[in-house]
């Protein structure tokens, strides 16, 4: 008896909770054409009902996008960040913080098939899009052909030394993967993309041993979330 009171409760919850037939709509709008459609807000929206199955996100998502400025951002937010959204708490954090970690991790795992890595630029945003946002420092080696395209990339974790950044271990797996030149990169968690001394101390180190092996060290690239520095544009490198 009291589990079906229970479930009379849920099922008339459902019936009078007004964003039913519009979070219905938005679902099957995404199932039809993906987000390319979709404004900021709507997808916050879709994120939040992850979390808030009784509740019209609509209102709560327009604010947090109002608040935080763009999609990006609303990601990007601490949850304590988020809390000061009214109608945001622990529990419909859940959505937004789910997506940005799956996107985080898919970005970093996917590797473009010769994907084209010509410029500064084209890198930075290479690399912030796999490491930029992280908490700790990653240290990132994209292997290039000839023609400055991406053959493969390692990546270590952990601030950077000697003995995540070896020369030996570099240009083994430069050798192991074919590699005509390499890109250093890594990430600033302090988001100041400036180069540190041991930044600039281990990279002329890595450049000595790559006249021995014969495999050019193109750049070394610093990435923020949102800013970079090129060690070469600095004349950093030798």
């Amino acid at each position: 008896m009291n589990k079906n009171l229970s479930r009379n409760k849920i099922a008339e919850s459902i019936k009078r909770h007004k964003g039913v037939g519009h979070r219905a709509r938005l679902r099957e709008r995404f199932l039809q054409g993906g987000l390319d459609a979709f404004l900021d807000y709507e997808i916050v929206e879709l994120l939040l009902t992850l979390g808030t199955p009784f509740r019209d996100c609509k209102d709560i998502a327009k604010e947090a996008t109002k608040k935080f400025g763009t999609l990006r951002e609303v990601l990007d937010a601490s949850p304590e960040d988020l809390q000061q959204v009214k109608g945001i708490g622990p529990n419909n954090i859940f959505g937004l913080k789910l997506f940005q970690a799956i996107s985080e991790r898919y970005s970093r795992e996917q590797i473009p098939q010769k994907k084209l890595l010509n410029s500064s630029e084209a890198v930075a945003k290479f690399l912030q899009k796999s490491i930029g946002r992280e908490k700790r420092e990653h240290f990132v080696i994209l292997f290039l052909d000839s023609r400055n395209k991406l053959i493969n990339k390692n990546v270590s974790i952990g601030s950077i030394n000697s003995s995540i950044v070896h020369p030996r271990e570099v240009f083994r797996e430069a050798i192991k993967a074919s590699a005509a030149q390499i890109i250093l990169g890594h990430n600033h968690p302090s988001n100041d993309p400036e180069p540190s001394p041991e930044d600039v101390g281990i990279t002329r180190r890595l450049e000595d041993a790559s006249r021995i092996f014969g495999i050019e060290i193109l750049d070394h690239i610093i990435v923020t979330k949102n800013n970079f520095s090129s060690l070469r544009e600095k004349g950093l490198m030798i």
